[in-house]
């Protein structure tokens, strides 16, 4: 009867420690949840749209890339790509509108006025100047979200090749960072990015809509690798301006330097490679000279025109045009 009580007594106890122990974990848990989603969060925009919690967001980008990668292509591996003129012409000229007014916003709101160049830290004040700052980041995540129908249009329309790993990561981390941005530091020196992007943007959904337009605009777009490389200066650009945190303190979190300076390295590689793959090869031709062919190689298409060959396959096929 005692070694029945006595197990019974030892089972309660370990029962309550385990229970104890739990329940300071669960505390733990949400004290480390609230320290960092609460607390450390700007109470300005905390209580936007998509900002509070961190899974709202996170759920659209893991859906994103659920259907970019998995669903999308399976969906659309036995049916005719899509068109979407029309509305490929609208989103574009919509991206191009917020883009235009994103830019305004960062020059006349801060850059071009009241900011710092060397290091600008952030109004967590109600004033109508602090808060106009601070929507517009905010707007300027809402266009990081909107933009992820990029990739969407890709796969329904079938353009797999478009969809590369510079694609994906760009599209899912320039979200992510610009939400922390709009969360905890809505403001000063870190903008900046978000003004030259807008700024670039402004070009590269113009080109787009344009190229949606129709063939009769296709001689006004000899310009399309002059965007990428205004995308690797951008990055130049953020990797000088974020360093700057190195020397001067304004207030500005020196630590942000740890994810924009890796990341503006990084990026800057990516389009790099982009941009040496799509337009740095050295450029040949094919011609019949003496009677004999010469092969050469034009970014890795060939044809035949006019009786004179370029070396290559065109969709796998040669072709010859008299």
């Amino acid at each position: 009867m005692r070694e029945s009580l006595s197990w019974q007594y030892n089972s309660e106890k370990v029962l309550n420690l385990e229970t104890n122990d739990m329940a300071v974990s669960n505390n733990s848990i949400t004290k480390a949840y609230n320290r960092l989603f609460v607390e450390l969060a700007d109470p300005r925009t905390n209580d936007w749209f998509l900002i509070k919690s961190p899974i709202p967001g996170l759920t659209i980008l893991g859906l994103y890339l659920y259907f970019t990668l998995k669903w999308g292509p399976r969906y659309m591996a036995d049916k005719k790509p899509f068109q979407l003129q029309k509305t490929l012409v609208v989103y574009n000229f919509i991206q191009v509108v917020v883009s235009i007014w994103l830019f305004y916003e960062g020059l006349d709101a801060g850059w071009l006025r009241s900011y710092s160049w060397k290091c600008q830290p952030v109004d967590f004040s109600r004033s109508p100047e602090a808060m106009r700052v601070a929507r517009g980041v905010y707007i300027y995540f809402l266009a990081k979200m909107t933009e992820l129908l990029d990739t969407v249009f890709f796969v329904i329309r079938k353009k797999d090749r478009q969809i590369t790993f510079l694609h994906l990561y760009h599209h899912t981390v320039m979200p992510m960072i610009s939400w922390g941005a709009t969360k905890y530091y809505p403001g000063g020196h870190g903008t900046l990015i978000g003004v030259i992007n807008s700024f670039v943007h402004i070009i590269m959904y113009t080109y787009y809509m344009l190229a949606a337009m129709g063939p009769q605009f296709q001689r006004y777009l000899f310009w399309k690798r002059h965007i990428t490389t205004m995308q690797m200066l951008q990055f130049c650009i953020t990797f000088i301006h974020s360093s700057q945190l190195l020397f001067y303190d304004c207030g500005y979190p020196r630590w942000s330097v740890v994810f924009t300076l890796p990341n503006s390295i990084f990026f800057y590689y990516l389009f790099y490679d982009f941009y040496y793959k799509a337009y740095g090869k050295p450029e040949k031709k094919t011609k019949v000279v003496n009677g004999s062919i010469k092969a050469t190689q034009t970014n890795g298409v060939a044809n035949h025109k006019n009786g004179v060959m370029t070396n290559g396959i065109s969709n796998g096929v040669h072709k010859k045009v008299e």
